[in-house]
């Protein structure tokens, strides 16, 4: 009897263990930008997100969120601008700065949905974000849905001034299964 109760306290422990634990499903995984240029806004991608999401929603203290992506998968539709992009040092100079990165410190309930407050690494350069996002779940899986803003000064990106916005718009549309 103590040895059939042992094994069903274990498989319990084990089975909740895995509670949370959401597998990114990188290939239709969204990660978009925008940002005011000189002739309207520019619109960009990147792909390849990498994320270990630990999420349950009725123990956000337990959850986290690791996430990268290769800067060099960026894309803006126009393969001379995406050029400039990733070798020009004032913008984001991917050999040197290959990933970028962010690392939740806490996700909290928020006015409509939730926000994982924490840091956002780009260009060598670690700043505190905080990114409101929704979770709607889908039988065994579900997707993030978030949006935040940056300034592009904060992480070097581009020249004090100029003709280019001073906010960066970041939306993120993440897919996840069990």
């Amino acid at each position: 009897m103590k040895v059939r109760q042992l094994f069903m306290q274990s498989m319990i422990i084990a089975g909740l263990s895995f509670v949370g634990s959401w597998n990114v499903d990188s290939a239709n995984a969204k990660v978009a930008f925008s940002i005011k240029g000189p002739l309207g806004t520019v619109n960009g991608t990147f792909s390849g997100l990498k994320a270990t999401i630990q999420f349950d929603d009725k123990d956000l203290a337990g959850s986290s969120v690791k996430a990268s992506i290769d800067a060099g998968t960026i894309s803006t539709g126009i393969s001379m601008r995406n050029h400039h992009l990733k070798t020009e040092e004032q913008y984001l100079n991917t050999d040197k700065y290959p990933q970028i990165t962010f690392q939740s410190k806490k996700i909290e309930k928020a006015a409509s949905g939730y926000k994982a407050i924490g840091d956002l690494t780009l260009k060598g350069v670690t700043k505190p974000v905080e990114i409101p996002f929704t979770f709607t779940p889908n039988g065994g899986g579900g997707e993030f849905k978030g949006q935040f803003t940056i300034k592009r000064e904060d992480y070097n990106i581009g020249k004090t001034g100029g003709s280019i916005g001073d906010v960066i718009t970041i939306t993120l549309q993440v897919p996840v299964k069990k």
